[in-house]
């Protein structure tokens, strides 16, 4: 496993960064990065499995392993989704994690990933477009 961290800083408050990470209209939009027409079914609970879904109904799944709003955000990778069919991985400890830090310019963003190999060009690629699409509508969204 590699770990893969990604900073940003946005001029906001690490509340409003929150509610564009995680409310379901802004997740959309900033995710559109990974793959256009990106959403999630499920809850943020702690403990809770949320499924990560493109159009085509692929995608993954995941146990979120901490919610501490306004701070931090992780999830433990389960498995696959193919044609909406649950298909479990093993990838150890895979994690994504998200981590806000009030900063006298507003809010330090740091995703953090461990992942295998397989994934880390896809990751390099995508997430700082991602990032960038969650400081556009933390500082632009009224």
């Amino acid at each position: 496993m590699e770990i893969l961290e990604y900073t940003i800083q946005i001029n906001a408050s690490p509340e409003k960064v929150w509610t564009v990470l995680w409310d379901d209209f802004s997740y959309r939009q900033w995710t559109s990065a990974f793959t256009e027409g990106s959403f999630y079914i499920g809850t943020w609970e702690q403990d809770s499995i949320v499924k990560f879904f493109d159009p085509n109904n692929n995608g993954m799944y995941s146990r979120v392993l901490k919610n501490d709003p306004s701070k931090e955000m992780t999830f433990l990778h389960l498995g696959e989704i193919f044609d909406g069919v649950e298909v479990p991985q093993d990838w150890g400890d895979a994690t994504e994690s998200y981590i806000l830090e009030e900063t006298e310019e507003g809010t330090k963003l740091v995703a953090r990933i461990k992942t295998s190999e397989e994934f880390k060009s896809f990751f390099e690629d995508k997430f700082p477009v991602a990032l960038q699409n969650v400081k556009n509508l933390a500082e632009n969204q009224l």
